[in-house]
């Protein structure tokens, strides 16, 4: 069975499931985690993005390396640490353990996900096998991301909020044991070592970037500290390629986003995740603080994002390579963001049936034409020998957007949800309750649960802070939409398959 294309397609698809799963299922227990853990907006958004940020920093080099010493083995390593993580992550007893184990089971996905890329570009040779595998890849992971919370829902419904994490378990084993029986081993030993300055450069500034981000409302947009981070991140980020490009054996070839095809389908696949990750951290909590729904009825809800993604990923494979990816991708944006900008007028009477759903079907279609497109451009770019590079690039751009996504949105909303509880009834209460009330939306709700008066200010202050939040990400996804109209290609021309051929013996002069 080994080297049977669907049974490692199988297999990488349920390796992209459990840890794209991760990325969101932790969302409908972020309220149980606030009550439980007595966690605050701020924790919660680590507790998000510690697995964002350890997936985003480190996929680039755990894609060389799998390139280097072997794929089938990086991916057998990922799955089972990746399970050890869950495990202990679900028996933790603070805030604090829980974003550690987050960090752990980040680091372990970045391990994992490369590796399926690269698989496929290795087994899939020619374009259009290829690429209905990547749609269906590409189908796999908006699944996973979009139905994390419905699986969340339907565990936090029987059991304590540590279940999002111990189902992942089995399916990250058994997923281990089909790459040991189905995988092929590919490997390309000409890939040079790992650049550890450019690793530690990368990823401290990404540490410096979010967490700047993060930490903003409570210091202040304009503070000293919060001004100093971004400039903290920004020398790091021009002391990473200014390295990149001086290195013998780099990290990442900067040059490679000289080409178009590589550097606009980046940009896609960054806005889209940072979209999609701030829409589900929002939404999760606007279901169930301000509608009142349960977690399983939450998960259930965002059900029709799931689905249009799915499908949309699999026409959008299937309409690139036919009208080009520039029409595509370009559509996809547009969707994306007139969904965000009809989302932002939104209140807490809002239809579901007749409004939220229309609008989460908008944004799933667009998700869906922007991401496997977009995949393949940047896969197009390399050879298959360096797949593992291209696709943690990939990889990497997703899982930045998704990181920078949760901490923006989270930060915004944050900051104009305690700005107006600040400015309506909650300013008659008692400072310290105040202030904690500002810095959680759990506490504020349970501050309200008494008054009428305290639960109108509540609902007012979080659909403002939704809604802003959601004009930011609407207007970012159109700006993406033109950027990709002017920057992206047309129809990509089909490369020169390289199939193994016999060697040919040398010819004399």
């Amino acid at each position: 069975m080994r080297g049977s294309k669907a049974a490692v397609l199988a297999t990488i698809c349920a390796a992209v499931l459990a840890i794209n799963l991760d990325t969101t299922i932790v969302n409908v227990a972020l309220p149980s985690m606030s009550r439980e853990l007595s966690a605050g907006t701020r924790q919660l958004q680590w507790i998000v993005d510690g697995y964002n940020l350890a997936f985003a920093g480190l996929v680039l080099a755990a894609g060389s390396l799998s390139d280097r010493f072997g794929r089938r083995p990086a991916l057998i390593v990922g799955l089972i640490g990746f399970a050890l993580a869950s495990a202990a992550g679900a028996l933790v007893t603070s805030a604090g353990a829980l974003v550690a184990m987050r960090f752990a089971m980040g680091t372990f996905a970045a391990l994992i996900f490369p590796t399926t890329l690269s698989i496929i570009s290795n087994t899939f040779r020619e374009r259009r096998e290829r690429a209905a595998a990547l749609g269906i890849w590409g189908a796999v992971v908006g699944l996973g991301v979009a139905a994390g919370p419905v699986l969340g829902g339907v565990l936090l419904q029987h059991f304590y909020w540590g279940s999002v994490f111990w189902a992942l378990v089995p399916l990250a084993l058994v997923t281990a044991l089909a790459a040991f029986l189905f995988v092929p081993e590919s490997r390309d030993a000409s890939v040079p070592a790992l650049d550890r300055p450019g690793l530690v450069i990368s990823v401290a500034m990404l540490a410096a970037l979010t967490y700047t981000i993060i930490e903003a409302p409570s210091r202040g947009w304009s503070a000293p500290a919060t001004v100093g981070g971004f400039l903290v991140a920004a020398a790091l980020l021009a002391c990473f390629v200014l390295w990149e490009r001086r290195t013998s054996h780099p990290m990442l070839d900067v040059t490679l986003f000289r080409d178009r095809r590589f550097s606009a389908a980046s940009g896609a696949v960054t806005v889209t995740f940072f979209a999609l990750f701030g829409f589900i951290f929002l939404v999760t909590q606007y279901f169930q603080f301000v509608r009142g729904y349960g977690a399983l009825s939450t998960g259930a809800r965002i059900l029709p994002v799931a689905l249009s993604i799915a499908v949309a990923s699999v026409a959008g494979a299937a309409l690139a390579p036919r009208i080009g990816t520039k029409v595509v991708v370009t559509t996809g944006l547009v969707l994306f963001g007139t969904a965000f900008l009809w989302i932002s007028t939104s209140d807490v009477t809002t239809s579901y049936a007749h409004v939220i759903v229309p609008q989460m079907v908008i944004m799933g279609l667009g998700m869906g034409l922007i991401s496997t497109p977009a995949t393949e451009s940047i896969l197009l770019v390399l050879p298959p020998a360096r797949a593992g590079v291209g696709s943690a690039v990939n990889d990497a751009t997703r899982e930045l957007g998704g990181t920078l996504g949760v901490a923006v949105v989270g930060s915004v909303f944050s900051s104009v949800f305690g700005s107006h509880l600040a400015s309506g009834a909650y300013a008659a209460l008692p400072g310290g309750v105040l202030a904690t009330a500002q810095d959680s939306v759990g506490v504020a709700q349970s501050v309200a649960a008494a008054d009428p008066r305290l639960v109108a200010a509540f609902q007012d202050s979080f659909m403002a802070a939704m809604s802003t939040a959601c004009v930011v990400v609407g207007l970012l996804c159109l700006a993406g939409a033109v950027a990709a109209a002017f920057l992206l290609p047309g129809r990509i021309p089909v490369p020169v398959e390289i199939e193994s051929e016999p060697a040919r013996a040398p010819v004399a002069a």
